[in-house]
């Protein structure tokens, strides 16, 4: 009788091979249910964006299943460990991206605490401007003390987020962010 499982020679049981291409078609199908906008971030492979914007199109149920089945063979010929930490990432499943949001919640709070932090700040982070951080800092604190709609604020956390790089961030996504 044959040894399907043997790992030494590098080969893999046929039904090794089907239960990775359904996790590769499952992924797939966690692309299709995301917007256009979503996709187009992602800088996927041409053909595979395509397919899924077609699945997207389709709505005869025999017309999905091929497609998906289609979109499951392209899946193939992609790396599917950026796709997968996108997908966490939007989930809010990835810890990596999680304390990197505390990061700037802290940075933002201890700059709207106190002078000094600008300092420390900007000695962590040279590129940024201090010009720019002071103002922003003044009006979220002035909006803070007269009730107002929190403008300031929010921009002085964009301001932190566009100096702190996102760490472990999948290079599939991130040339399409730095050019905006």
């Amino acid at each position: 009788m044959t040894d399907y499982q043997n790992d030494d020679d590098g080969f893999v049981s046929k039904s090794q091979r089907k239960r990775d291409m359904d996790a590769l078609q499952d992924l797939g199908r966690e692309l299709v249910e995301l917007s256009k906008d979503t996709l187009k971030k992602m800088q996927l492979p041409e053909d595979l964006l395509t397919a899924v914007l077609d699945y997207k199109r389709f709505n005869a149920n025999g017309a999905l299943r091929r497609q998906m089945q289609y979109i499951g063979k392209l899946m193939r010929d992609v790396d599917p460990e950026p796709i997968r930490e996108y997908l966490k990432i939007l989930k809010g499943e990835s810890s990596e991206h999680i304390a990197w949001q505390h990061l700037l919640e802290r940075w933002r709070e201890k700059l709207m605490a106190d002078d000094k932090a600008l300092s420390d700040f900007l000695a962590a982070f040279p590129e940024g401007d201090p010009q720019q951080l002071r103002t922003l800092m003044r009006n979220a604190r002035k909006e803070l003390q007269e009730n107002k709609a929190p403008k300031a604020y929010r921009q002085l956390y964009q301001e932190i987020k566009a100096l702190i790089p996102e760490p472990g961030k999948p290079r599939l996504w991130q040339k399409d962010e730095d050019e905006e």
